[in-house]
């Protein structure tokens, strides 16, 4: 299974690196394939931050052979749409979300506790989200509202033991989870207010925001995780008011999802320099140059990529020596 995962997350990489090159195509002169550039949303949300959190799924059911069919008909979506059959890559998106639910439902069953099983149904919610993003997708039907709240219900819902709040904080973030779907359904300016909502019980609630004192990886997937929810704030208050599209957008799925990505890679003091970097290029992205910010925050996920890199391949060679 490791070889499985293995490939799947690089293919996962690979459909982010054409999603920003789609995207970066959209706002400067530059030579791109049409369909990355037709297909920025699907191919971030879907064929790369869906097959992550497929991968991830899979790996805390055991690593079963059907819950691979998530990550594995995301990516596999991506390609098909990028090679002209936009068509069949959707309903392979649609697929791997559907799978994706399955992999959910099973772990919400496997919880031992109430508790964990409540934060456990938020990560049910969010896979229920992605799926119902892709099928308005499919159908030529908004499906953006849908797709933010896929992101926000799962990143927010991911903790390690998922342990971590009282009781009734776990019960107010399945209350928020609930909402956002009828409100991705219903009325998405009320979703912009949910999502702040949401940004308020990450900064107060959350397990991550106690390392802030202690040095390393605690600290850093504090900071994470304080930045990504004032970027969550910040873009829920765009999408509540109707105002900056752009700007809301991706003050969620960049201001918000890259750092809460970051701060889940292998720890490696250099992740300041891309952290640092996303924040202030994005920063500009919003408030003085949209082309020029979009630019930063490629370069920012690009040296990232580049760092967690190199401190994987630190820790193995101090394992072999």
């Amino acid at each position: 299974m490791t070889h499985i995962k293995t490939t799947l997350l690089l293919l996962a990489l690979l459909a982010l690196a054409i999603g920003v090159w789609g995207g970066l195509a959209r706002l400067s002169p530059i030579p791109a394939p049409s369909a990355a550039a037709a297909l920025h949303g699907p191919l971030l949300v879907s064929a790369f931050f869906g097959a992550l959190l497929g991968v991830a799924r899979a790996a805390e059911l055991g690593s079963p052979g059907w819950a691979w069919s998530a990550p594995a008909a995301a990516v596999l979506g991506g390609a098909v749409a990028l090679a002209g059959f936009a068509l069949a890559g959707l309903v392979l998106m649609l697929v791997a979300a559907l799978a994706l639910c399955a992999a959910s439902i099973v772990l919400v069953q496997r919880q031992r506790s109430l508790q964990a099983a409540l934060i456990a149904a938020v990560g049910l919610a969010s896979a229920l989200a992605w799926a119902l993003g892709n099928l308005a997708a499919l159908e030529g039907r908004p499906a953006v509202p849908w797709w933010m709240a896929f992101v926000v219900l799962s990143l927010g819902a991911e903790r390690p033991g998922r342990t971590g709040e009282s009781a009734p904080a776990r019960a107010a973030l399945v209350v928020l989870a609930a909402a956002a779907l009828l409100a991705a359904a219903l009325a998405p300016r009320l979703l912009g207010a949910l999502f702040a909502a949401m940004a308020l019980w990450l900064a107060v609630f959350h397990p991550a925001r106690a390392g802030l004192s202690a040095p390393g990886a605690p600290r850093f997937a504090a900071l994470c995780l304080l930045g990504a929810a004032a970027w969550l704030a910040f873009g829920g208050a765009l999408v509540a008011a109707a105002r900056a599209y752009d700007a809301a957008l991706h003050a969620v799925f960049v201001g918000f999802a890259a750092p809460l990505l970051f701060a889940r890679a292998p720890y490696h003091g250099a992740h300041y320099l891309p952290l640092g970097l996303l924040h202030a290029s994005l920063a500009v992205r919003v408030f003085i140059d949209v082309a020029a910010g979009a630019w930063g925050n490629a370069a920012a996920i690009a040296l990232f990529i580049v760092t967690a890199a190199a401190g994987v391949l630190a820790r193995r060679r101090r394992r072999l020596m």
